[in-house]
């Protein structure tokens, strides 16, 4: 951890902060260490996905989670922003070392506070994963001056693209909204035509209502007031059509949001952590250029 965030953390120990950070005390095998860790709900969550049993760690990846996390990086210098992680994977797990951990250095050397979220998964109660983004930007948005940034965004790859793009188009007060997105191969819509079908299929149960589909299609919650955008798709991605990241950046120019879309020729789906993926280098340069735009 860098020396003047312990001082931090301590201090915010000292004052008594709601929720409290805790040292990490090991790095995941073959993973980046965070820097502070928080338990989300440390006196219960208020919402329950009914879900019961051992949370089942693979190593890259969780199941059935239990202990809601929020996992945070520090940079040496900071630039002034923060990016809050929701890891893919359906929404039956969550890929929060792949997802999150690993490109955790090329966002804190960009002077990025960097935090990722092992968040519940719903079970057929979509409100579950959103409460707990939403108390994880209240626990970033908390500590926004002991760890140096103005601007939190949320980041997403596939089924936690969905997430993000969700708590980017159904906040109800300014504390539960982004500042901005950045979203991998993500699902957006619930329609049939172009939906991942587990992702629905675990988000809203085995016969969601139209208005259901309607209202996590999130292509049509864009209003003017949705945080500007950075969209990554593949268009050989036969697991989420990259019909998903057009929809949702059509819905965004249609109502004046700024947005960029960066469609690559191949590479199929969950490629975040590929240091094969064709078009590693040209993404990170991409939303690199982006994401200093946002300090300007």
């Amino acid at each position: 951890m860098k020396q003047p965030f312990i001082l931090l953390a301590a201090l915010a120990l000292t004052l008594g902060c709601a929720n409290q950070p805790r040292q990490t005390q090991e790095a995941p095998d073959g993973f980046p260490q965070p820097d502070v860790m928080f338990d989300l709900w440390p006196d219960g969550a208020p919402t329950d996905n009914g879900l019961t049993g051992e949370e089942i760690d693979y190593g890259n990846h969780v199941s059935n989670v239990t202990q809601p996390t929020l996992a945070v990086y520090f940079p040496e210098k900071p630039s002034g922003l923060a990016l809050l992680v929701c890891p893919g994977g359906g929404y039956v797990d969550v890929w929060d070392k792949t997802e999150g951990y690993f490109n955790s250095k090329w966002y804190t050397d960009q002077g990025i506070v960097y935090a990722v979220l092992k968040y519940r998964l719903p079970n057929a109660h979509p409100e579950v994963p959103l409460d707990d983004v939403h108390e994880a930007m209240r626990i970033l948005k908390a500590h926004a001056a002991e760890y140096g940034f103005r601007k939190l965004g949320i980041a997403g790859c596939s089924a936690g693209g969905h997430l993000a793009a969700t708590a980017a188009t159904h906040f109800t007060n300014p504390a539960e909204r982004p500042d901005f997105q950045v979203l991998f191969y993500p699902v957006i819509s619930m329609d049939p035509a172009i939906t991942h079908g587990g992702s629905c299929y675990y988000l809203l149960g085995e016969k969601p209502t139209q208005a259901q589909l309607e209202a996590y299609s999130n292509e049509k919650q864009v209003s003017a007031d949705t945080p500007l955008a950075f969209l990554m798709a593949n268009s050989d991605d036969n697991l989420v059509p990259c019909e998903n990241s057009i929809r949702y950046y059509e819905a965004l120019r249609a109502h004046g949001v700024s947005a960029a879309l960066h469609i690559y020729p191949v590479g199929g789906h969950g490629w975040a952590d590929h240091l094969d993926f064709p078009y590693r280098e040209a993404w990170m340069k991409d939303l690199q250029i982006w994401l200093a735009g946002l300090l300007d």
